[in-house]
């Protein structure tokens, strides 16, 4: 994700790292290749192309406009809705913390070594959610907060975050079994639990159900269909500046398009994705600090201002 800046201007033209500009510099190029092609011919053969008039370009780029402002609405929806998600993981994990460190018998190894479990496993269910999502491994980031006996089994599962959570539960189980804690704050904690199951099923939705096929190709085809016809429509009136507006216009409607495709899916590696990995990093040290532990793994910070 690139973290906010305030560049000045004129860097503000020439800025490419968070800009759409290099996944659509091959369209924009086609386009004003083709532009500048169809205004040479007009210049050497001024009765090549009839003066059309520019009102059913005006009224496609509208439509055009409207159906790319639509699909850019419903990616930024899934991509603040991905965002709250995450958010709300963050107040689980504190929470549940808290009162795992609150309200679980302190005064005894057996209470101890439980809260101790208990916050690790939080951990691991973080990370485990972030490499689920993106499609990566995850056990370098998730083994060492879960206790060894559970390796073997832990590997085999096919939706590691979910059996994270059954660990979870039981744990808590084994807390009130044990009367290391009251029946009511278990139902408490239980509570934060089934909060950190709804993050899960929700980001699943969203990783796993992108917007529909059949709006993406219309959006597509549209898009190239209307900057093909435009330099016939413009080269009469425009004459040399015909390449230059055309290669604007299709910077922003094909811009439009690939940040659109971006913004889809939230839990990508993109520059204008979520920074997950920092964010599973937060957690971390936070939760490693409410155990009093010392040995904090470092801050992810900013690095040319991108943000993983």
């Amino acid at each position: 994700m690139i973290v906010k800046q305030k560049p000045s201007a004129i860097k503000l033209l020439f800025t490419l790292r968070g800009s759409i500009l290099p996944k659509v510099y091959p369209q924009i190029l086609l386009i004003s290749l083709i532009s500048a092609f169809i205004t040479n011919i007009q210049h050497g053969f001024p009765s090549s192309f009839s003066s059309y008039s520019v009102a059913p370009f005006t009224l496609l780029g509208i439509a055009l406009s409207l159906f790319l402002g639509f699909r850019n609405n419903a990616s930024y929806q899934r991509w603040w809705e991905a965002r709250g998600l995450w958010g709300q993981l963050v107040y689980d994990t504190r929470s549940f913390t808290r009162q795992v460190l609150s309200y679980i018998e302190e005064n005894s190894e057996e209470g101890r070594d439980s809260q101790r479990r208990l916050v690790y496993l939080s951990i691991a269910f973080t990370h485990a959610l972030r490499h689920r999502l993106r499609d990566s491994s995850p056990w370098q980031d998730v083994e060492h907060f879960v206790q060894p006996i559970h390796h073997a089994s832990m590997r085999q599962t096919q939706n590691l975050p979910n059996y994270l959570l059954r660990l979870l539960g039981k744990e808590l189980g084994y807390c009130r079994q044990q009367r290391l804690t009251s029946e009511h704050m278990v139902q408490n904690m239980d509570e934060r639990l089934n909060s950190m199951t709804v993050v899960l099923s929700a980001c699943e939705r969203i990783h796993s159900t992108p917007l529909p096929f059949a709006y993406t190709l219309l959006v597509h085809r549209t898009t190239y269909l209307y900057c093909f016809m435009l330099p016939f429509g413009l080269v009469s009136s425009l004459g040399w500046v015909t390449p230059l507006i055309c290669g604007v216009i299709a910077y922003t409607f094909f811009g439009l398009d690939a940040l659109s495709e971006e913004l889809e899916e939230p839990f990508g590696l993109a520059a204008n994705q979520l920074p997950l990995t920092a964010l599973s990093r937060t957690i971390e040290i936070n939760l490693l600090e409410s155990l009093g532990e010392t040995e904090l793994p470092p801050n992810i910070t900013a690095e040319n201002g991108y943000l993983q």
